[in-house]
């Protein structure tokens, strides 16, 4: 069963996130602060997964962090792929996103490294045929929302173009 990714109650911080993007992985690892310092209870915290092109590897990632949602773990597992990734972006991004060793990665490559860095295994939930919707949403509700790039932030639905993964929590 998917999950969602969110956290707490409250208004709702929704944040586009792409897994392999530095900026991503700069907000991502102020998430669990701004949540601790807002106040769980003052707070609902959605993650949306935006696959960028440019990012090579972007939609076999996300499909990874989608398929760890389904674990035992829920948005745990997602969390352990988003933060295995954000800490060994180099093994995920080729050179100028063009070139470099990671040209001869294929998918089944990727995503043994993704299980490699976030001690899950994914094999049989990546192949679940219903992540096709689930990145469709997430790709979906994206594009309906004119979110173009990541990271971007959302709060009540509202797009916070003065918000950047530079800020402070």
């Amino acid at each position: 069963q998917l999950r969602e990714l969110l956290t707490g109650y409250g208004p709702v911080f929704e944040v586009f996130l792409e897994p392999t993007c530095p900026f991503s992985a700069k907000a991502f690892s102020k998430l669990d602060d701004t949540l601790h310092s807002a106040g769980a209870h003052n707070v609902t915290l959605k993650i949306w997964l935006h696959s960028q092109p440019w990012h090579l590897f972007s939609g076999v990632i996300t499909r990874c962090a989608l398929a760890a949602s389904t674990l035992a773990e829920g948005k745990g597992a997602t969390k352990k792929v988003l933060a295995g990734v954000a800490a060994h972006r180099d093994k995920f991004e080729p050179a100028d996103h063009c070139s470099g060793p990671l040209l001869v990665l294929s998918p089944a490559d990727i995503i043994a490294r993704v299980e490699e860095y976030s001690g899950l295994k994914l094999g049989e939930a990546y192949a679940l045929p219903k992540l096709d919707q689930e990145v469709k949403r997430h790709t979906k509700y994206a594009r309906q929302n004119g979110i173009h790039v990541s990271p971007t932030f959302m709060i009540d639905g509202l797009v916070q173009n003065d918000m950047s993964s530079g800020d402070a929590v």
